[in-house]
């Protein structure tokens, strides 16, 4: 089940302690979500934040500039874009967007899956997936008890939108047909 590489504009870049993280972004899944999260990335929000709340076998959610779980960006909260399980579902190096009980408070909190877990399908909006680098997603360091809160957490060296250009740190040859993309992002709508 091959599939082609991801649109550079349809990427981000996340850098850990350990090395790069390349998530391919899904706006056909959840346009909103993916168009808040290449805005925050652009403009450096996610850059120092933690990985506030790891769970062994399950995921590491980051997002939050105050650590706690609690904070968000200055931008509104997003409306729900739950998936159907027939078109996607949480699976290993899937990323999700985390949510109070309400299920239109999503707003710049992420996680990425170490793992399926079904009971999420339908119920959190799934805006991308890990392509490479998910052997760094792994070394991320774990939390305690039963809500996987970490003393000390790893953070988010940096994450930003790809672009048309290669990645310097990936040497790759740019996949055949892709000069000349537009690398601006959507239009507001």
């Amino acid at each position: 089940m091959s599939e082609a590489s991801p649109v550079p504009e349809n990427t981000l870049l996340l850098e850990l302690k350990d090395g790069t993280v390349t998530i391919e972004l899904l706006p056909d899944l959840a346009p909103k979500h993916v168009e808040q999260i290449k805005a925050l990335a652009a403009r450096g929000f996610y850059d120092g934040t933690p990985f506030h709340r790891v769970i062994d076998g399950f995921m590491a959610q980051g997002g939050d500039p105050t650590g706690t779980g609690t904070g968000g960006s200055d931008l509104p909260d997003l409306p729900a874009e739950f998936s159907p399980p027939g078109k996607a579902r949480f699976m290993r190096g899937t990323c999700g967007m985390a949510r109070t009980n309400n299920p239109n408070s999503a707003n710049s909190q992420f996680f990425i899956m170490f793992a399926p877990a079904p009971s999420l399908d339908g119920q959190y909006t799934i805006w991308g997936r890990v392509v490479s680098g998910m052997d760094v997603v792994d070394k991320i360091k774990r939390g305690g008890g039963p809500n996987g809160m970490v003393r000390e957490p790893d953070v988010v060296k940096s994450m930003k939108p790809g672009t048309a250009a290669a990645p310097a740190a990936e040497a790759e040859k740019p996949a055949e047909g892709a000069g000349g993309v537009d690398s601006t992002p959507a239009a507001d709508a």
